[in-house]
């Protein structure tokens, strides 16, 4: 999408938000994660890379929502039960698809980097797939908020059907350590403060929105957008 279209982007999700939200409210340690407002902000980050990203949905799609995550925050574990929901709305028609990034905060969970550099030996073994399983799964079981045993990391590896000895071996190689951190930087450098950190992307051009939406508010935002590139709304049935 050409950058003259950034704007009216902005505009239109913000427009989305506004008329369609019901944001979620708790308490957690993890900052700035409830989606307690509905703020959309144009911003910089990098597009979708097929050789370092994961990817749930179709590669080619024309929306993609990026999502910045830790794997100890509650918040982001309800949105990744919203994400799903989007998906099976959305994901057979190929218009819309979901990238996972790591942003393990690591001063207040000390162990979400590790879980982190977990999913992408998950995803070492599987690919994406294997990814997407191995976090559904430490959200599964975790008890969040700087919780989980690490001694569990290589059962929910078995658990996804991993072989463990290669698993452990990745784990304990520190292979995707600079991976991980170079996301959580690249995150901050984006203007990332909590998570979940939320874009929807068109190309190059990106929206961020704040904290864990639901549902409703996704659907709003993502028909907005389809809606004003010409992509129409999803054709599948809600689940």
């Amino acid at each position: 999408m050409k950058s003259q279209y950034v704007l009216p982007l902005t505009i239109v999700i913000a427009g989305a938000l506004i008329a369609g939200a019901i944001f979620l409210v708790g308490k957690s340690n993890t900052p700035g994660t409830n989606g307690a407002n509905g703020q959309s902000v144009k911003t910089a980050i990098r597009p979708y890379d097929p050789a370092t990203d994961h990817i749930l949905g179709n590669p080619a799609a024309t929306v993609k929502v990026v999502e910045y995550a830790d794997l100890e925050c509650p918040y982001c574990k309800t949105f990744e039960t919203t994400m799903h929901q989007v998906m099976d709305y959305y994901g057979q028609s190929g218009k819309v698809a979901w990238v996972y990034r790591p942003f393990p905060l690591g001063q207040i969970h000390s162990k979400a980097p590790k879980e982190a550099e977990a999913a992408e030996c998950a995803a070492d073994q599987g690919g994406d797939t294997a990814y997407f399983k191995y976090i559904d799964q430490v959200y599964a079981v975790s008890p969040l908020e700087n919780g989980l045993d690490p001694a569990q990391l290589p059962i929910i590896a078995s658990q996804v059907g991993l072989d463990v000895n290669t698993f452990n071996q990745c784990l304990s190689s520190g292979k995707y350590t600079k991976k991980v951190q170079d996301s959580y930087n690249e995150a901050i450098a984006a203007g990332g403060q909590g998570t979940p950190f939320i874009f929807i992307m068109v190309g190059s051009d990106a929206v961020t929105l704040q904290g864990a939406q639901p549902y409703d508010s996704m659907r709003a935002a993502i028909d907005a957008v389809l809606q004003q590139v010409g992509g129409n709304t999803a054709t599948t049935t809600a689940h």
